[in-house]
């Protein structure tokens, strides 16, 4: 969860990748993923996409006991806004949530007015038709 991710957790990142044009998503999730090497696409086995991942720098050291790296990965469910607009999060973001344009290497990112749909959530509704009486 985003909320559970400490700023000194994320010291070593260097760059963020993203593998889909974010400027079209309200909001991305995120996770902190132990992960084999500091830098490259990692293997995504999550339902839904991976959407980026962050690159770690060559200070970033590994686990003394799994040798693995914790990266950040981004990712969205199938049942989140970009898929389904009027679904479970129309407006509200899970809790690992974060508006992508606060992230930056080094930084977990927040929420914002867009993540949460408030702006956005009420654009659908105006826009929807209205039902014949």
């Amino acid at each position: 969860m985003s909320a559970l991710i400490a700023d000194d957790e994320l010291v070593h990142e260097v760059e963020l990748v993203w593998l889909e044009d974010i400027h079209g998503l309200d909001y991305v999730r995120q996770s902190l993923d132990r992960l084999p090497t500091r830098r490259g696409r990692p293997t995504y086995h999550r339902d839904g996409r991976m959407v980026g991942y962050a690159v770690l720098g060559t200070g970033a050291k590994p686990s003394r006991t799994s040798g693995t790296f914790r990266r950040r990965v981004f990712w969205l469910l199938p049942h989140d806004r970009d898929a389904v607009p009027d679904g479970l999060y129309t407006t509200g973001t899970p809790a690992e949530a974060v508006d992508p344009g606060t992230l930056s290497p080094g930084s977990k990112g927040r929420k914002t007015a867009r993540s949460e749909g408030g702006a956005h959530a009420a654009r659908r509704r105006e826009a929807a038709p209205s039902p014949d009486l």
